[in-house]
């Protein structure tokens, strides 16, 4: 009887080791040690492997272990104190932030996670990363929003000490634009490319104003023209400004292949102005940044003072 539950015992043994290897990676009881409790959440020294995994990866540094602490005890507590105001993103919003962090580095989600894996990092890791910078990035912009504001004064005078924006102030306008496309299938051949690049030459020749853009693109098959848009030459990169500027009034900027197609904009007016530049956008965006910078720091150091951060 005793040799009976003995071979009964050895696979129950067996699977339950397997699953906590599986569980621990090689070192299971270590690994769910709890090393900080903060404001009674556990922080596992699984975690700290495995944030000090993608900090490595991210920084191509070895990652210091208390550092790695210091930023999981922030998280916690910033995801805590961004719940108490209702700020709690859901399962999907973060998945779409990871998505579009994917798309940036130019592969998909699918494939962001396979690269993880293949150092030994979950995803779930990066994910909850996310969400302590996507909860606390609204909630002090939310909180603080009056104090975050900057003037436009101290913007100017700003722009006075870094030397001064008369190039960028006497060249900068205000763009009224209307997007235009000569849709292209996917896959086609060059020689229908470059045929559509043809026709998109040609059609610019009969355009003389916004309204002859409308009534000549709204009724051609395989063609888009989309509303009017206005930006200022702060909202747009040095080369679209330029070609802008070269572009008479009313007529069409030379044609350009993307993935949609041929593509042009019909400039239907320019004028200059001085609510915004270029020079003063990149200080204006500097001035906030560090505002934000200055009241985050301020904020977590408060909470963090309130919280109860115990080490084992």
């Amino acid at each position: 009887m005793t040799t009976t539950f003995s071979h009964r015992l050895s696979p129950l043994i067996l699977g339950c080791a397997a699953a906590l290897i599986l569980m621990g990676c090689g070192s299971p009881l270590r690994a769910q040690t709890v090393a900080v409790m903060v404001n009674g959440e556990p922080i596992t020294n699984y975690d700290i492997e495995q944030r000090s995994k993608l900090d490595t990866l991210s920084t191509h540094k070895p990652a210091d272990r208390q550092q790695v602490i210091n930023q999981l005890i922030d998280e916690k507590l910033k995801i805590k104190e961004a719940k108490k105001y209702g700020v709690d993103p859901s399962s999907t919003d973060i998945d779409q932030s990871y998505a579009q962090m994917s798309s940036r580095m130019r592969i998909t989600p699918e494939q962001l996670t396979k690269s993880l894996e293949s150092q030994g990092i979950r995803s779930d890791t990066l994910k909850n990363r996310i969400k302590a910078d996507m909860v606390w990035t609204s909630l002090v912009r939310g909180r603080y929003k009056e104090s975050l504001q900057v003037g436009e004064k101290d913007v100017a005078a700003a722009v006075k000490v870094s030397g001064g924006d008369e190039k960028q102030e006497a060249d900068a306008f205000e763009y009224k634009m209307q997007p235009i496309v000569l849709l292209v299938p996917q896959g086609s051949a060059p020689a229908a490319i470059e045929a559509r690049h043809k026709e998109a030459e040609a059609l610019r020749g009969r355009v003389q104003s916004c309204n002859d853009a409308n009534a000549l693109f709204k009724s051609m098959q395989n063609a888009a023209i989309r509303e009017a848009v206005v930006k200022t030459s702060a909202d747009m990169p040095a080369v679209l400004r330029e070609l802008l500027d070269k572009t008479p009034i009313g007529h069409l900027t030379p044609p350009e292949v993307t993935k949609q197609g041929i593509e042009m904009v019909a400039l239907c007016d320019r004028k200059p102005t001085t609510v915004d530049t270029p020079k003063k956008r990149e200080i204006r965006e500097k001035m906030y940044a560090e505002k934000y910078d200055a009241k985050s720091k301020a904020y977590l150091q408060e909470i963090r003072k309130a919280a109860m951060i115990e080490y084992r």
